[in-house]
């Protein structure tokens, strides 16, 4: 039996994919009535890939949004660079914007419809575990205080950002670490801009408005629910509070930064009213880990490699962690070394990730400019050169497995 701490997205995809393999699992997830909670997700091609073969792509394509392009832009809203995405790039599979808490519903749904009665259990969170021999031991608690034991083979902690597996297993870890950044996320219903399937970011390192498509447009208005993200950066130093997660934002607090923010190709202001609840958190990641794995226990997702939201690679990554560590199980049965050499083959790639996004990723493009021009140019070859956009881009798909013609060879993971 394979025991998952945690029933979003990571936790769900292993499970699907480890009852595929034929492996018995049991999934706790502390949300008593999991709920479409949340704001946008992106889902890069290695990522999609994986879902279609979970047999999932025609219920992604139902609520996700499939993403022309990229497009990055000044804080005055001059174009700096643009490449297709997912399959107009030349991917063999799309590259989709989906509302996170749509996602994993349908990852539930389909655990609830494929596994055995019983298998995803909710209302119940982890506070630890212990191990001897061949067997590992998941302590659970719920609302009410009661606490119950389970038993199994392995444990897998996909337990998220603050998870009770990564922290009995790393006591001096510590909490997660904020470089300074706020985000304020909310979701607007409104006119789609550019292609009408566009990701669009614009601004430079402390100041950055980030938005997308995550919804196909309405037949009869033309408008569809559009995904954004505001950041404001400051000294680390500075007080906020940064262990509230996900509490309602205030127009007051970064509303006036963006004021002005009104270009021919989106209005930002406009958009930022049209949203009905905003909510806002500090950027956080994890310092990356020694190790994953304790005997027959293991990490995975957020729980394992938390990471800024740079690249929309968290999501992908995770869907990645449980496909490989499946394959593994497949390779190694229910077994130490299939948790090893899983372990082996991600945390290195992921350690790079974490830290390439800490230094802006792809978005450094945006701070390049505005530091040379402050954002003000006719032509951003004036200030950037053809090579330097492109090596940015090439270097990050590189790192995080999006190399084109790379991933189209790769062959599939299970």
């Amino acid at each position: 039996m394979i025991l998952i701490a945690g029933g979003g997205i990571v936790g769900l995809s292993l499970a699907l994919t480890a009852h595929s393999l034929g492996f018995p699992v049991r999934v706790f997830e502390q949300v008593d009535k999991p709920a479409p909670l949340g704001v946008g997700i992106n889902l890069q091609p290695q990522a999609v890939r994986e879902i279609r073969e979970m047999g999932l792509g025609p219920a992604l394509d139902a609520i996700g949004l499939r993403i022309r392009e990229v497009a990055y832009f000044s804080k005055r809203g001059n174009p700096i660079w643009s490449e297709p995405r997912g399959t107009w790039a030349g991917y063999n599979w799309p590259q989709y914007s989906v509302h996170r808490g749509e996602f994993q519903m349908m990852l539930l749904r389909a655990a609830q419809a494929r596994l055995p009665s019983g298998s995803v259990l909710t209302g119940w969170r982890a506070t630890g575990y212990d191990q001897d021999g061949d067997t590992v031991r998941l302590h659970l608690e719920n609302r009410d205080g009661e606490t119950r034991v389970e038993t199994g083979d392995l444990l897998i902690g996909c337990d998220g950002i603050h998870s009770a597996i990564r922290a009995q297993m790393h006591p001096d870890d510590g909490p997660p670490v904020w470089g300074g950044a706020v985000l304020w996320r909310a979701t607007s219903y409104a006119e789609p801009f550019l292609t009408g399937a566009s990701m669009a970011m614009a601004g430079h390192e402390w100041q950055k408005f980030v938005t997308y498509p995550i919804s196909k447009p309405d037949a009869d208005t033309g408008l569809a629910t559009v995904n954004w993200i505001a950041e404001l950066k400051y000294e680390p130093t500075r007080h906020w509070n940064k262990e509230d997660y996900n509490r309602p934002g205030k127009l007051d607090d970064f509303l006036p930064s963006f004021e002005d923010w009104a270009f021919d190709w989106l209005d930002i202001p406009a958009l930022i009213r049209k949203a009905r609840t905003v909510y806002e958190f500090p950027m956080v990641d994890r310092n990356p880990l020694p190790f994953w794995t304790e005997g027959r226990v293991t990490l995975a997702g957020d729980a394992a490699h938390a990471m800024y939201p740079i690249g929309s690679n968290g999501a992908s990554q995770g869907i990645i962690d449980a496909r490989l560590l499946g394959a593994r199980l497949r390779d190694h049965g229910l077994s130490e070394t299939a948790l090893t050499t899983y372990e082996a083959e991600r945390r290195p790639i992921t350690t790079r990730i974490v830290l390439a996004n800490r230094s802006n990723g792809p978005d450094q493009v945006m701070e390049l400019v505005e530091q040379r021009s402050g954002g003000v140019y006719d032509d951003v070859r004036e200030v950037l050169s053809e090579d330097e956009l492109n090596e940015t881009a090439r270097t990050y798909k590189r790192l995080v497995g999006l190399d084109i013609d790379e991933l189209n060879a790769r062959p599939p993971i299970l």
